[in-house]
């Protein structure tokens, strides 16, 4: 029951995802962008601070190695991304530019970037070329593997851990599917290509979930750790990533409307665990 649990959720969380993604991307909902990253938000920072890393203080591991793990977490995932950041940036440095003749002239991104009316941005978001396609299909399915062993660790600990977990990777991999699905529309040439390269690498989600049963099954002790480091990556990303998106200047009405769906974020962890406790 519980590997079924940790397939089902898996596959909701990293197919899922891109499938919302491609909604957004596709001018569905696309002005509930904004709400869409408060929600992520607060569900994020929620299912951290409300649900796993409790969990792991509850157990015998000692708080000194727990918040020691947390704060590795935390550096880890800043390195991580600032890797991402300097391969694209390197990937993308030089763009190729066809003059009049037919010559094809390296020029710089930023300054493409100006001359198309459009401004380079931090976060997922990548700058649409034609290159890069594979790379970002090999880091979703990295990403996507190491999600599905955090989804499966929280099933292992607790089923509410691990629906809460499963809605938190669904809900912040939204933001990175939509930059993902800008690269490979480009490379692949039509959106239908692209959501199914996406999808195909979400589904190593329940790759990883098969792994993370296996391997929290024969270190159980570990368990804690796991919890923490699945903390780590969420506070990392609502902190670093999410939140900065949504420190800009806006009417009282915007404001007000961006803090009650960071709330609805944090009540519906509240209210899928509840949920999932009176099953």
């Amino acid at each position: 029951m519980t590997l079924f649990a940790i397939l089902l959720g898996t596959i909701v969380a990293g197919v899922g995802s891109v499938w919302l993604a491609a909604m957004i991307s596709l001018g569905v909902l696309a002005r509930y962008t904004q709400h869409m990253l408060s929600l992520a938000a607060g569900a994020l920072m929620a299912t951290a601070f409300m649900h796993l890393l409790p969990e792991a203080f509850e157990s015998a591991a000692g708080a000194h190695d727990l918040f020691a793990l947390l704060l590795v977490g935390l550096v880890f995932f800043f390195l991580l991304d600032k890797a991402e950041l300097w391969h694209h940036g390197h990937e993308h440095h030089l763009m190729p530019a066809r003059s009049p003749n037919g010559h094809v002239h390296p020029v710089h991104a930023s300054a493409h970037a100006h001359a198309d009316g459009h401004h380079p941005h931090h976060g997922h978001v990548h700058g649409e070329t034609r290159s890069g396609g594979w790379s970002v299909l090999a880091g979703d399915s990295v990403h996507a593997f190491g999600d599905g062993i955090l989804i499966a660790s929280a099933f292992l600990a607790d089923v509410r851990l691990g629906v809460v977990a499963a809605l938190a990777v669904l809900a912040h991999e939204v933001p990175h599917h939509m930059g993902d699905l800008v690269v490979l529309r480009q490379s692949s040439g039509t959106r239908r290509a692209a959501i199914v390269k996406v999808s195909l690498a979400g589904t190593v989600t329940a790759v990883g979930g098969l792994f993370g049963y296996w391997l929290v099954n024969r270190l159980e002790d570990y368990l804690p750790y796991f919890l923490v480091l699945a903390s780590s990556s969420f506070v990392y990303v609502a902190l670093a990533d999410l939140i900065p998106q949504l420190q800009k200047r806006l009417t009282l009405r915007e404001t007000a409307a961006q803090v009650a769906w960071l709330a609805a974020g944090i009540g519906l962890v509240a209210a899928v665990s509840s949920l999932a406790h009176a099953h």
